[in-house]
């Protein structure tokens, strides 16, 4: 194997209930294999043609799956797939920001449904946003969770059953500051869309 191949043998004070939250037009998909969620759609693009022209050529023997050489450089399915094996050691940590995968019921189909997304801890609850890169339609995860709030996350190596709720007022306020503090893009992508950008507060079962 070429030494320089990339590979890897196997990525708060009031809330309403977030089959309340308003629903907004229908616009781009959000498929089973997005990224990270806060990813425009033309990012996500760019990013898979990159990995798809770096990663090619495999390498022989029995290592059969590619995974970046940087966790920044971590995306989607691979994302998901390289935080599992790892028990979060590789992934967690992203770009500065901290992830952690959330897996929701499709409403459609009934099978679980994995995510990587930015949170941070308040208290002894999980927030995460529902941002798609300020696309004009929720995230199909967040679209999951008004249809059943019950889902469970990973954080590193827990796996943790959660209920998910909508932070409106004060709290949303308070809350969407400290994420733009660990993601200062936020503000952007609520810039660019005419919703609201949900922040959903996760809290264990």
């Amino acid at each position: 194997m070429r030494a320089n191949a990339r590979w890897t043998a196997t990525a708060l004070d009031s809330t309403v209930d977030i089959r309340a939250a308003s629903r907004t037009p229908t616009g781009a998909r959000c498929t089973s294999t997005s990224s990270l969620e806060h990813f425009s759609r033309e990012r996500a693009d760019a990013v898979r043609r990159r990995r798809r022209s770096a990663c090619g050529r495999r390498p022989t023997g029995s290592y059969t799956r590619w995974v970046a050489a940087s966790d920044d450089d971590l995306f989607g399915d691979e994302h998901v797939r390289v935080y599992r094996d790892t028990a979060g050691a590789r992934g967690y940590h992203w770009r500065g920001a901290k992830v952690l995968l959330l897996t929701t019921t499709g409403r459609t189909t009934g099978e679980p449904r994995t995510t990587p997304l930015i949170h941070r801890v308040d208290g002894d609850r999980w927030v995460v946003i529902a941002s798609k890169g300020g696309a004009p339609d929720h995230p199909h995860w967040f679209k999951n969770l008004q249809a059943d709030p019950e889902a469970t996350i990973e954080v590193q190596a827990d796996n943790v059953p959660v209920v998910a709720t909508v932070a409106t007022g004060d709290e949303r306020n308070r809350l969407w500051g400290a994420m733009t503090e660990a993601w200062p893009a936020y503000d952007d992508y609520q810039a660019k869309t005419e919703r609201e950008i949900p922040v959903v507060v996760l809290t264990r079962r």
